[in-house]
């Protein structure tokens, strides 16, 4: 195929996957949205976000991360839009923007880069996280203080957490001896 045709099929291929991981984004809450703390402690909405980074890169990972909990929140009233979904959509932007950039053009079989890189945006999500809801509540007595984010972070997600490190890999991985093979990037953006 031409190169002048590659470009546009490329990026409407990423825009429908972009929009598959959004829709699942929106959907995969109403699973454990029953029980919210079953819904906090699984962290539904956090894999689309983090396999969108992995499959169509750092620029589409941020901005779905961006828009995920926002649109969420706008549309069905959860998480509520202060201070949870703001501080969400800059969690899930860290997360899908480093998926993407931290794992760059490298295959997927490489299992040791693709949980070094799920592990990372994982660790930045979470601080980022943290400093948002510092940022919206502020520290002191009332506010966000440390043992909060050791909560929210840390212990009451600690299941969904095993749970992305337990599914990605595996199902990148699959997909790749499947023959599904990753969207080639474009030079700026493997860099």
């Amino acid at each position: 195929m031409p190169d002048s045709q590659a470009g546009p099929t490329l990026e409407l291929r990423r825009l429908t996957l972009a929009a598959l991981f959004l829709a699942l984004g929106l959907v995969l809450p109403f699973f454990t949205g029953q029980i919210p703390q079953i819904g906090s402690m699984l962290l539904p909405m956090h894999l689309p976000i983090l396999l969108c980074g992995f499959v169509c890169g750092w620029r589409w990972g941020l901005g779905l991360g961006l828009l995920a909990p926002l649109l969420r929140s706008l549309l069905l009233g959860m998480p509520p839009l202060y201070p949870q979904a703001l501080a969400m959509a800059g969690e899930l932007a860290t997360y899908g923007a480093l998926t993407g950039w931290l794992m760059g053009a490298h295959p997927w079989r490489d299992w040791g880069r693709l949980y070094r890189s799920l592990l990372g945006a994982m660790l930045a999500g979470r601080l980022a996280w943290g400093a948002l809801m510092v940022f919206l509540l502020g520290l002191g007595p009332h506010g966000f203080g440390w043992s909060a984010f050791l909560a929210g972070a840390l212990f009451n997600s600690l299941p969904g957490i095993i749970l992305q490190l337990a599914i990605i890999p595996p199902l990148l991985v699959s997909l790749e001896r499947a023959g599904w093979n990753r969207l080639p990037r474009a030079e700026s953006e493997a860099a």
